[in-house]
């Protein structure tokens, strides 16, 4: 492994190990606690770039180190961004001088991606902030989790490094309560519940995930908020993040999320309906509904840095507030 000459190094911290009996180098500097140090994940970064030498000697990650042998730890600056700020208008309804948490609406991308380089969230938070963390990656400045494009709702961006690290291992704790509103096709038979599933990608369709076996745990808990006539409005609380949980975890106990095009299709949608709605329905769902009608509406957690509560809440989007009152309709006049 050799060190990358060409990367511009903003400080270097060395060190002495101190320490009883051999490490591993990435565990080593993960447990020093230092502020340069924000993440393991960095740390692992640093390492592959052979920005970690032992001696003098870049190493891998895996190295074991010894007491009182020297560490040096080249800290870069910052990969410049490729990524074109623009003046996209951005509902922020939280900010503070570490995070800021934005209602992202239905339709737009949350990072660039092949076929979205433009108009995604991360092109308008460069305009409207002036610090964002590095992200996990180079294309996601100040995203700590992501919504897909066609759910609307909250999300969290942080401003640095350091508050990026601490906002993603409270995600991985499960200390940000995230609570969402789906419009589903049918009605549950429990009033609440959970439904607890192995999950991953599919093998046939790499684009989608399903319900396996082999899978990791995905646990998507519901409670029943508002009747309609064969339809209600369901209030959500994830307790695992895995991507699309909420609408393959619908589909999978056959109530898919009204508007959806990727788990489920209008006919599925429209076998819950009797004959004689099945049209109004439909239009519901092309007039109001080219997404999904779901949307992240609440987020509470303590804040990593001032270790206030935050607690963040949002309405409704009006094109799913506009479906919920023709449903109502359906029901005064059934």
């Amino acid at each position: 492994m050799l060190y990358n000459s060409m990367v511009k190094i903003k400080e270097q911290i060395n060190l002495i190990v101190d320490t009883s009996e051999e490490i591993r180098i990435d565990k080593y500097l993960a447990n020093l606690g230092k502020f340069a140090l924000y993440s393991r994940s960095f740390i692992d970064k640093l390492i592959k770039q052979g920005l970690v030498l032992v001696d003098n000697e870049p190493v891998k990650k895996s190295h074991l180190v010894k007491n009182r042998q020297k560490v040096q730890i080249k800290i870069p600056f910052p990969i410049e961004q490729s990524i074109q700020p623009e003046n996209i208008k951005l509902d922020i309804v939280y900010e503070d001088s570490y995070l800021a948490i934005i209602n992202k609406p239905a339709g737009m991308v949350v990072h660039p991606s092949a076929g979205h380089y433009k108009g995604t969230l991360v092109n308008a938070l460069l305009y409207n902030f002036k610090y964002l963390s590095s992200g996990y990656e180079s294309d996601r400045p100040g995203i700590v989790h992501r919504l897909d494009k066609e759910t609307s709702g909250l999300l969290i961006v942080a401003k640095d490094d350091y508050t990026h690290s601490l906002l993603g291992k409270m995600l991985q704790e499960h200390l940000i309560n995230r609570y969402y509103k789906a419009l589903v096709a049918g009605i549950p038979e429990q009033k609440q519940g959970t439904i607890k599933t192995n999950y991953g990608r599919n093998k046939y369709h790499p684009n989608k995930m399903c319900v396996k076996h082999n899978g990791k745990v995905a646990i998507t808990h519901y409670k029943i908020e508002t009747y309609f006539p064969y339809s209600c409005l369901l209030k959500i609380n994830l307790e695992t993040g895995r991507t699309h949980q909420i609408r393959v975890h619908l589909a999978y106990i056959k109530h898919p999320i009204l508007g959806e095009k990727v788990y489920a299709n209008d006919n599925q949608i429209l076998e819950h309906f009797p004959q004689e709605m099945r049209k109004k329905i439909n239009n519901i769902l092309v007039n109001y509904l080219p997404y999904q009608a779901l949307h992240s509406y609440k987020l509470e957690f303590i804040h990593p840095i001032t270790e206030k509560e935050i607690s963040v809440k949002i309405e409704l989007p009006d094109n799913i507030k506009k479906a919920i009152s023709i449903l109502d309709n359906l029901m005064a006049n059934a």
